[in-house]
């Protein structure tokens, strides 16, 4: 009976920390995300000077209030899930118990509570909790876009890379030293900042063959733009029509499953 009231007890806990379709489970992200918030703003204050002289000792108690409250968030978490690898080690994972470390890290070192600005990746969990299914839907189809494109923008990376070491290279044997490209590498720097468009004007070609090979780099460049968007965009399009929700597996803690699904699409286990 006592097993089975803890089986119970679990499984309660599980869907108010893991789902955020229920009200007890909105609630508490709701909550969770407001203390991140307050988490990152009392990290902001501390950073400025004057606010740590005058109130120091209270940004530091908040400080370890929160750090409390994700600890015992994070060790729920382990305790619940029924794979604690699969957690610990999963994205979020990670990013809950990084979020946590610095705080008990700057006792033995100094500035480490810095890292704790970490704690705003958590905020990616706004989209499950506000039940933002469209947005949700929105990043499993970049997503699986980005995935489906990753041969076809790894061979488009290789051009480029090609392309400014040669550019980099011809514009160190045609400019030379005495204008300011004093080696190979700070010629490819070149190349990158103007194959890139963003042109910061630290380095320019002062020979009319220079500046005709860097007027063909810019107007490449706008192309080297518009081609990862293309190639994305088109495999955008295969994925448009899926319709996903904010379920979490309780076997692999994998997200974004169809909205009739009744198994994993990911491990096939079964869903809640």
């Amino acid at each position: 009976m006592q097993a089975d009231n803890y089986s119970k007890l679990k499984k309660k806990v599980y869907n108010i920390i893991f789902e955020a379709e229920t009200p007890m489970g909105k609630a508490f992200d709701i909550g969770l995300i407001i203390c991140i918030l307050l988490s990152i703003v009392v990290i902001m204050l501390e950073s400025v000077d004057s606010i740590k002289l005058s109130i120091g000792e209270l940004l530091l108690v908040f400080e370890w209030i929160f750090t409390v409250i994700f600890t015992m968030e994070y060790v729920l978490r382990v305790w619940t899930v029924k794979k604690k690898k699969q957690y610990i080690y999963s994205f979020y994972g990670i990013i809950d118990l990084l979020s946590i470390l610095p705080t008990y890290l700057s006792l033995v070192m100094s500035g480490a509570h810095v890292l704790l600005i970490l704690r705003s990746v958590r905020l990616i969990r706004v989209f499950r909790v506000l039940k933002l299914a469209r947005f949700v839907g929105e990043g499993q189809v970049l997503m699986s876009a980005l995935k489906a494109s990753r041969h076809k923008i790894t061979v488009f990376l290789l051009i480029v890379v090609t392309s400014v070491i040669l550019a980099g290279s011809l514009m160190y044997m045609i400019e030379g030293k005495e204008n300011g490209f004093s080696n190979i590498p700070t010629s490819i720097y070149w190349a990158i900042v103007t194959l890139t468009t963003v042109g910061y004007g630290d380095i320019s070609p002062s020979t009319p063959l220079g500046q005709f090979v860097a007027s063909i780099i810019m107007i490449l460049g706008y192309g080297i733009i518009a081609i990862p968007t293309g190639i994305v965009t088109a495999e955008m399009a295969y994925q448009k029509n899926k319709v996903v929700t904010t379920e979490v597996c309780p076997h692999c803690l994998q997200e974004g499953h169809d909205k009739d699904a009744v198994h994993c699409k990911y491990c096939g286990g079964k869903l809640n």
